[in-house]
């Protein structure tokens, strides 16, 4: 038999190559790259071709394979998921600042108009409060060293 002959594997084994690599290709791999991956992937499978006339014939399949494709998959959809929500949390939460924004303008123009009824303080007391710029100076310099 010539190496590469198919001739051992049954219709069921060539069904499941032909259609690992039709995904493969989908996916952009070359078509001889595609086909030498799916029969890699029924041998780790099945243990090789299943047709009678050797030893090992009529083992169960094991679909380790499979298994782990579909593992892989999985993952990058939980990891698509995830950074769609993400996005999805950052755009509801740059809403509700937007509207806690315009809320907040809201509530200060309303306070503005309160304040101009009430008596306003003099300006000493306004000097007073206010903060010498030695004591600024001080501040910055701290922080610097920090």
């Amino acid at each position: 038999m010539p190496r590469g002959d198919k001739g051992k594997y049954t219709d069921k084994q060539k069904r499941k190559a032909e259609h690992i690599a039709e995904g493969y290709e989908k996916k952009g791999v070359s078509a001889k790259t595609a086909k030498a991956r799916a029969w890699a992937t029924v041998n780790k499978d099945d243990g090789g071709g299943e047709k009678r006339g050797g030893g090992g014939h009529g083992h169960p399949s094991s679909n380790a394979a499979s298994k782990r494709g579909g593992r892989v998959a999985a993952k990058k959809r939980a990891a698509r998921k995830s950074t769609a929500r993400k996005s999805t949390a950052r755009k509801s939460t740059a809403r509700k600042s937007t509207a806690r924004k315009s809320t907040a303008r809201k509530s200060t123009a309303r306070k503005s108009t309160a304040r101009k009824s009430t008596p306003r303080k003099s300006p000493a007391r306004k000097s007073s409060a206010r903060k010498s710029p030695a004591r600024k100076t001080a501040r910055r310099s701290a922080a610097r060293t920090r």
